[in-house]
């Protein structure tokens, strides 16, 4: 059956987006050609939904039988044991980079490209985690659960639009990976908008009566572009590690906006 499936590149360039985006072991299973990592984003919504499920499976059951904070403490472990903390390590070194490299564009690369952590890191996760457990924490406890249901895949979903804004700031050779993503053609950016917005337009509709979606939605976008703009003014370009950090601060800028809007 798997063989079968893989003469179908989609199918391919599916499965290679799981074994990218998480450290489940999925390349037991089955290992795409290399070639199919260049379109890991284009499939990169729908591991947000695994991702997110884990994550939201783990608050919802889990406080059934933990204290809340418990649980919630347990759920961001359970998805930075599921995605390796792949995108954490690229808001550490984004911050680091952008922090500690000045307008220097090969300077901000380099640091980037290192993997010690320097100060500009460490504060920046400890401030994203603070936000996003009090955010998660102080929003009704069975509404989080479907919050990162819908945040997770649409953070992910704005950031891949990075790919279409501008090009790779390293090369091949030079990259963490050693794969430059490519840009998704018409095909793919329809499929990367039914990834990203299904579940939000599921949490919309089950929430239509407290929540104005217009603010949840324009808010995380703007964050987006605005860490756009900064990127496209140091490096002219993106890479892995400001994709990770841009999805992280989208989905937080998401949470905190739902958050705002809840506490009226």
């Amino acid at each position: 059956m798997l063989k079968s499936l893989s003469t179908f590149k989609w199918y391919d360039n599916l499965w290679a987006a799981f074994i990218f985006f998480t450290r489940l072991p999925f390349w037991r299973l089955h290992q795409p050609p290399q070639s199919s990592y260049a379109a890991v984003v284009e499939w990169w919504p729908l591991v947000g939904w695994l991702t997110s499920a884990m994550m939201a499976a783990t608050l919802y059951f889990g406080s059934w039988v933990l204290p809340y904070p418990i649980a919630l403490l347990l759920a961001i472990i359970v998805r930075l044991l599921t995605t390796g903390a792949l995108h954490e390590d690229g808001l550490a070194d984004f911050f680091d980079g952008f922090g500690g490299g000045g307008n220097d564009r090969e300077r901000i690369l380099t640091i980037m490209k290192d993997s010690h952590i320097g100060t500009y890191g460490v504060i920046a996760l400890i401030g994203y985690f603070t936000l996003l457990f009090t955010a998660l924490m102080s929003l009704p406890h069975d509404i989080a659960p479907l919050a990162i249901l819908a945040a997770d895949p649409f953070a992910k979903m704005a950031t891949s639009q990075l790919i279409l804004m501008m090009p790779y700031a390293r090369t091949a050779d030079t990259a963490k990976n050693r794969t430059v993503y490519r840009r998704p053609t018409t095909t793919a950016g329809i499929l990367l908008a039914i990834q990203g917005l299904l579940p939000l337009a599921g949490f919309l509709w089950l929430t239509y009566d407290r929540i104005e979606w217009t603010t949840l939605i324009v808010v995380p976008c703007l964050v987006m572009y605005f860490l756009y703009l900064m990127i496209w003014r140091r490096l002219h370009g993106y890479t892995g590690d400001c994709c990770g950090a841009v999805c992280l601060l989208v989905e937080l800028s998401f949470l905190l906006s739902l958050l705002i809007q809840w506490s009226e």
